[in-house]
């Protein structure tokens, strides 16, 4: 039972590094609910609830922090309110019709044509359209490194 637990748990990890890039599933729940799957099935070792709890609150700093570097971003370099909304709406719609890299397309194209309508020069925003990606691009690695460290505790966890 514990093996197949631990299955389990490593499909959530793997499933939440998946959802990092795909913002339809949420990343770092799913590979914290594996890690809480992996120390249910071994009675929390190698680790302990200290580990579990620092771990729940990382992850609720990596998912905050994902909004945040995407506001960040297009703010540092100079986005309206109108080209943040606008960056938002292409990236659904990218990854509406062209998956993952049309999420980065279509956020940038969103925030360069939201700029453009709010009677922004086309350097300018094209510079929003930049911040946007990086700001993309900054709250996914945190993400994945949250859900990547997620995995080897839960490897960890498995072969000791």
């Amino acid at each position: 039972m514990t093996l197949v637990l631990g299955i389990i748990a490593v499909a959530l990890a793997l499933a939440g590094v998946a959802g990092c890039l795909l913002p339809v599933l949420p990343g770092p729940p799913l590979a914290f609910a594996g890690l809480v799957l992996q120390g249910l099935a071994s009675g929390w070792n190698p680790f302990g609830w200290k580990t579990f709890l620092g771990m729940a609150f990382l992850m609720a700093v990596v998912t905050a922090l994902d909004y945040v570097a995407f506001a960040a971003g297009a703010k540092r370099f100079g986005a309206s309110k109108l080209g943040v909304w606008c960056s938002v709406a292409g990236l659904l719609l990218g990854l509406l019709f062209f998956n993952v890299i049309g999420m980065f397309l279509g956020a940038f194209a969103g925030a360069v044509v939201g700029e453009m309508i709010a009677g922004r020069s086309r350097l300018d925003a094209v510079k929003a359209g930049v911040g946007v990606f990086i700001g993309t691009l900054f709250g996914m690695g945190f993400k994945i490194a949250y859900c990547v460290l997620a995995l080897g505790l839960i490897g960890y966890g498995i072969l000791f």
